[in-house]
């Protein structure tokens, strides 16, 4: 039943949290599949799976008798204890990896993740200097957003010593071209870490990076790149951690990202996809790095670690994984919905560029060169718009600039169906924003 508060009321006594991004519009009451439902008894397809987890859309049948059944039976202990669950979903994880991935440690949200991760490196490594995408998202907390270039860094005092930023290797919009007009991204690589090897004070330790970076615009490095990024840091003695928050767990058409390009990491971090929408995030790296972080005394103690809930719904979410063979299924869907924007492309000219892999595309608007400077992100926000008037949930890349690029993430259980809705709606959006504008 709705509350009294409406409109401008609903977010009167919360902390806003992102940005100058508001608040939706609307309050959610139920989500079931790939739809939310507001109090006002709109439907809303959902592009972007919540924020970008819900893997299996909302409310699963079975996610929600596991959590049914865990929290009756057993839900949260003390962080020294073991629970079933929990040595279940470390060793079924080591099971999905190529070795010498096999232990894990069990955690709540991708920036605890990818903490815990730089943490580990710096501990093992003896040295403190970290390197990420200059358009990374790594997360808020303290190394995390160390580690993050594309928003969140002014006003709070300084950031720790002995973070780089790597050029990133847009082939939409490069920044180093060869001869032939095309991104130049081993130029760039080299230029980059030339760079950092003068800044340096002999002490980096790892380098985190995504194998698509999502927030940053959903840029897919580019083939051969990943396997250099892992000489680089070999050269130097780093540590190559993949943050695979958004494109693990069969997202992107593989169950990670990563096995596209056939290059291993030192340490994995997975979070998002592996709680399908629950508060569940795993870091996993090999028994000698382990082994040498607990003979160096690795302390990451949280209130919630290796819960035995969240573990429950892992283990469920596997199965549903296995079972419906969804990494077949994200590169059916993905293609389907590809081809659909490509359309889109083709007929909009305000739209630039279509890119990402599976079900993470990307989708970037050029209206600047139509409505003059700032019009991308004026066309964005207005596209935006028009989409959830019109029963679609979209989600536009909230960074100064970027306004234009939405990325583009429905569940892996959506239907055929509901892939072909979206793209007719975002193509009416489309439309009637280019004219409103």
């Amino acid at each position: 039943m709705p509350s009294e508060t409406s409109g401008a009321d609903l977010g009167r006594h919360l902390i806003r949290y992102s940005g100058h991004a508001p608040f939706s519009p609307e309050v959610v009451v139920r989500a079931a599949g790939t739809s939310v439902f507001t109090e006002s008894g709109r439907e809303l397809l959902d592009f972007t799976s919540g924020q970008m987890s819900a893997i299996l859309g909302h409310s699963h049948p079975a996610i929600v008798s596991t959590v049914r059944e865990q929290v009756a039976h057993l839900d949260h202990l003390h962080s020294g204890m073991l629970s079933r669950p929990v040595v279940e979903l470390a060793r079924r994880l080591a099971g999905t990896l190529p070795a010498p991935l096999e232990k894990a440690l069990l955690l709540t949200t991708g920036a605890e993740a990818n903490e815990a991760a730089v943490r580990m490196a710096k501990l093992v490594t003896g040295r403190h200097e970290i390197v990420s995408f200059a358009r990374s998202w790594h997360g808020m907390t303290q190394a995390a957003a160390n580690a993050t270039y594309s928003a969140g860094r002014k006003g709070y005092g300084p950031a720790a010593p002995g973070n780089f930023a790597l050029p990133v290797p847009d082939r939409y919009r490069p920044s180093v071209v060869g001869a032939d007009g095309e991104l130049d991204w081993r130029r760039q690589l080299d230029l980059g870490f030339e760079m950092i090897d003068a800044q340096s004070v002999g002490s980096l330790a790892a380098c985190l990076v995504e194998p698509i970076l999502s927030s940053g615009g959903v840029v897919e490095l580019p083939p051969g790149y990943l396997a250099a990024l892992a000489d680089k840091c070999r050269e130097r003695g780093m540590l190559l951690i993949l943050d695979e928050a958004q494109t693990g767990l069969c997202r992107t058409g593989d169950w990670y990202a990563f096995e596209h390009e056939g290059v291993v990491p030192d340490i994995l971090t997975l979070s998002k996809t592996l709680g399908a929408g629950l508060p569940l995030a795993a870091v996993l790296t090999s028994a000698e790095i382990e082994q040498r972080a607990h003979e160096r005394g690795f302390l990451f103690f949280t209130t919630h670690v290796n819960d035995p809930l969240p573990a429950a719904v892992g283990n469920t979410v596997l199965d549903v994984l296995v079972r419906d063979r969804l990494d077949e299924r994200a590169r059916r869907l993905g293609a389907a919905l590809r081809e659909g924007l490509d359309k889109l492309a083709a007929r909009h000219e305000v739209v630039g560029d279509v890119r990402g892999r599976g079900l993470l595309l990307g989708m970037e608007l050029v209206g600047d060169q139509v409505l003059g400077e700032g019009g991308a992100d004026r066309l964005g926000a207005a596209v935006t718009r028009r989409c959830f008037e019109l029963g679609l949930h979209m989600n536009i890349v909230q960074l100064p600039g970027m306004g234009g690029i939405f990325r583009i993430a429905p569940p892996l259980t959506a239907s055929d169906d509901e892939i072909a809705r979206g793209v007719a709606v975002l193509d009416q959006a489309l439309t009637d924003a280019a004219d409103a504008l």
